[in-house]
C-alpha cells in the first residue's frame, strides 16, 4: 500500500524503506523485487515535480555536509547494462554543487591496479570528510562479474580456493565497509533493478537512435545471454552484503522517473540521518566579523553629495 499522498510533503524515508534489503535476509531477485514497481501515489508528472523538490533539499544538505566537513558519503551504484546508472548519476549531480562531489567509473583494472589487492583502487578514492563520492560500478564487480567470468579474477591466488572465495570476499567487503562507516563515511548502496524485457527495449532504442549507437556493442548482447547467471550473482551479493552499517537498496528501474525519485529518497534519508550543520563561529570571530562589516561599509562609494 502507498505511504504517500500526492498533496502531502514527500516522505523520502518511506521511499527508502520500501527499497531496503533487510540485513540477514535471503534475496531472490526473480521474485522479491519488482523492477516495474512505481508508487501509486505518484504519476510521472507529480513524480518529476517531487524530484525537483528533492534536488533542492539535496543541494541544501550537501552544502551543509561540505561546510561541516565531519562526515563523508559514498554512493555505490551497481546494475546490469542499460539499467540507468549514467542517467542516475546525471540526475544526482544536477542536485549538488559539483565542487563537493567526485564520480569514479571503475572499468577493467589497469596493470598497476592488478599489482595490488582488489580493494586497493577503491580505497584510494574514498571520499574525504565533507565530500560525496559516487562509484559507477564498484568493488562489487569482484563478486558479480567475476562470478560469471572467473577468468577476470585477480590476484591469481584467488583461483586456489574456489570453494571459499566468495564467502571470503563478502566478509572482506563487509569488514572494509564497516571500517569506513566507523571512520565517518556513510555508505549508500543502490542496485538498479531492471527487467530483461526493459533492457531489450533500451538496447533496441540505442540501435535505432544514431545518437545512442555508441552505447551498444556486441559485448552487450554477449553479456545479455548470461542474464540468469548475473541474476544469481546479484541475488547472492545482496543477500550477503546488506548489513546494518551499509544496507543495500534495490531500486525499481524500469520507469526511470520513479527510479530517480526512489534514489533521491534513499540519498536524502541518509543525509538527514547525518544531519550536517553549518559550523558555528565563536564570540571572538563574531566580533571580528562586526569589525570587517564596519570597514566594508565605510568603503562604500559615495555620490557627488558625499552620501554613500
Amino acid at each position: 500500500m502507498s505511504q504517500h499522498k500526492a498533496s502531502d510533503e514527500i516522505n523520502y524515508a518511506a521511499l527508502a524503506k520500501a527499497t531496503r534489503v533487510t540485513p540477514g535476509s535471503r534475496v531472490d531477485l526473480r521474485k522479491d523485487f519488482d523492477p516495474g514497481y512505481k508508487d501509486s501515489a505518484f504519476t510521472k508528472t507529480t513524480g518529476k515535480a517531487a524530484l525537483e523538490k528533492a534536488k533542492i533539499r539535496l543541494f541544501e544538505l550537501q552544502d551543509r555536509l561540505y561546510a561541516e566537513a565531519e562526515s563523508a558519503v559514498l554512493i555505490v551504484l551497481q546494475a546490469i547494462d542499460a539499467a540507468g546508472k549514467d542517467s542516475t548519476i546525471k540526475h544526482v549531480m544536477s542536485g549538488v554543487n559539483p565542487e563537493g562531489v567526485d564520480v569514479y567509473s571503475f572499468k577493467a583494472p589497469s596493470a598497476t591496479e592488478r599489482e595490488h589487492d582488489y580493494l586497493w583502487r577503491h580505497q584510494l578514492v574514498v571520499p574525504p570528510l565533507g565530500r560525496i563520492a559516487v562509484f559507477n560500478r564498484s568493488h562489487y564487480e569482484n563478486v558479480t562479474v567475476t562470478r560469471v567470468h572467473p577468468e577476470f579474477l585477480w590476484p591469481r591466488t584467488a583461483h586456489k580456493r574456489p570453494h571459499h572465495l566468495w564467502q571470503e570476499r563478502y566478509r572482506q567487503i563487509n569488514d572494509w565497509e564497516r571500517y569506513l562507516t566507523e571512520s565517518g563515511t556513510t555508505i549508500v548502496k543502490l542496485f538498479l533493478n531492471v527487467s530483461q524485457e526493459e533492457q531489450r527495449l533500451r538496447f533496441l532504442e540505442r540501435v535505432e537512435n544514431p545518437a545512442k549507437n555508441w552505447k551498444v556493442s556486441p559485448t552487450d548482447m554477449a553479456e545479455r545471454a548470461h542474464w540468469p547467471d548475473y541474476t544469481k550473482a546479484f541475488s547472492e551479493m545482496l543477500s550477503h552484503t546488506s548489513t546494518q552499517w551499509a544496507p543495500w537498496h534495490v531500486i525499481p528501474a524500469d520507469h526511470k522517473w520513479f527510479s530517480h525519485l526512489s534514489t533521491f529518497g534513499v540519498i536524502l534519508t541518509a543525509l538527514e540521518q547525518i544531519d550536517p550543520h553549518y559550523p558555528k563561529v565563536d564570540s571572538d570571530t563574531k566580533s571580528k566579523l562586526a569589525d570587517i562589516k564596519a570597514e566594508l561599509t565605510a568603503q562604500a562609494p559615495k555620490d557627488d553629495s558625499g552620501k554613500s
